[in-house]
């Protein structure tokens, strides 16, 4: 028997229209005191508003912190925790993008365990079950409410970093596309690329095999059966909607379908792990001050093309799931045809073509390899080795906008 799977989720995943009104019914199972983190901007809707008051309504005490930042840098989580430690909450609420729910897991982490968010950089360093967490993005992208993974910036590091640990991953997460409906265009077509390129990466992992111990000692550990299925469906979701979300906010359905991709993506890539396009965005993204999502879908297509040649089988069935004929029967021709519809559907919602587009400066090319190369987390979760000559290859050719250099 060569069949293997792994997954780790949280205990309940909510998902559909309205169903963030289960919000308090959930909170009341888990305790009478909720920290609430969010940002500045959606404290001040009328939605958020409803939430509390219908927290409070179930005599749940509340405290907000609502000075959630992007990116959540290590200094302002300090600041959540400080403010919280007196309040004594039963559970951290994060309600908002990936930076609000991050800021809830770090928040949850330091209040259940103490010390400061360095001592818990990298994997399986959190030492034991944290406060519960209640998840409720408002965008559609980083897939963190089902995640077990919580990204910041530090201060003291040029990269930023992450926390892994199953510890992390929500009690529960509630997903409502009603509130992504007022998402702007450019939001939700960054959002969205970041949860494509999820999928992608997390169905073209590499595959690490059976071992017993692979799960127990390392987060992120490759595709599997269970990862496979939430992908594909990411893909399809995404493919097929992505592009009508952002020319039409209005539009329920394909609102509801980019929520969900995004929900699956991170079911998939939080146990089967990303890889090179994210290893590369870490320094493109710390040197040019972009978004997230908008640096790894300028990689996508470069490294699909680069791993074409290990995973066409692969990108073959990417293919069929973004719905593209294959009336012959060839698999290499899927397979390219599915590097060049990420590619059209990345540039038709505004995506940055290069990493020049994207503002990389070219003295900082081989750097910017060199630091990639260098996450061996990503790096050995890619499908196809690299050396470092590899990657500085790879990295020209996207800095350059050459697809067909980028599979040398």
């Amino acid at each position: 028997m060569t069949l293997f799977a792994a997954i780790r989720l949280p205990q309940e995943i909510l998902f559909g229209k309205g169903q963030r009104h289960a919000l308090p019914h959930i909170a009341e199972r888990l305790g009478k005191r909720a920290l609430l983190c969010t940002d500045e901007r959606f404290a001040g809707t009328a939605v958020f508003a409803d939430i509390v008051k219908t927290l409070e309504a179930a005599s749940i005490a509340v405290l907000i912190h609502d000075g959630v930042q992007p990116d959540v840098p290590s200094e302002t989580v300090s600041v959540c925790v400080q403010e919280a430690r007196t309040f004594h909450p039963d559970m951290v609420i994060g309600i908002g993008g990936g930076s609000c729910l991050d800021m809830a897991k770090c928040a949850a982490l330091l209040l259940s365990h103490g010390g400061q968010l360095k001592d818990y950089y990298g994997e399986y360093k959190v030492p034991g079950p944290t406060l519960p967490i209640i998840a409720v993005p408002t965008t559609a992208g980083t897939g963190s409410e089902v995640t077990p993974v919580a990204v910041i910036s530090d201060s003291e590091r040029t990269l930023k970093v992450g926390i892994s640990s199953p510890y992390l991953i929500a009690t529960t997460a509630i997903c409502d596309p009603e509130l992504t409906m007022t998402c702007p265009p450019g939001l939700t077509a960054v959002a969205g690329a970041d949860a494509l390129t999820h999928a992608i990466e997390a169905f073209t992992a590499a595959r690490r095999g059976n071992d017993p111990l692979l799960a127990q000692k390392h987060v992120f550990i490759g595709k599997s059966a269970l990862t496979d299925h939430f992908a594909l469906l990411a893909i399809k979701l995404l493919g097929r909607s992505l592009e009508k979300a952002c020319k039409d906010g209005s539009d329920e359905d394909a609102r509801a379908d980019v929520m969900m991709g995004a929900l699956a993506a991170g079911c998939a890539f939080g146990t089967a792990g990303t890889a090179a396009a994210h290893a590369i965005q870490y320094p493109a993204g710390a040197l040019t001050h972009t978004a997230h999502g908008l640096g790894v879908a300028t990689m996508m297509p470069y490294v699909m093309n680069y791993n074409r040649s290990a995973s066409a089988a692969e990108m073959a069935e990417i293919g069929t799931a973004l719905g593209l004929d294959n009336a012959n029967g060839d698999e290499e021709e899927l397979a390219v045809a599915a590097i060049e519809e990420i590619r059209r559907l990345f540039a038709a919602i505004g995506i940055t073509r290069t990493l020049a587009d994207l503002g990389l400066a070219a003295d900082k090319l081989d750097w910017t390899a060199e630091q990639a190369f260098g996450i061996d987390r990503l790096i050995k979760n890619n499908p196809r080795p690299f050396d470092l000559d590899a990657m500085k290859r790879l990295v020209r050719a996207a800095y350059d906008g050459d697809l067909a250099a980028s599979a040398i």
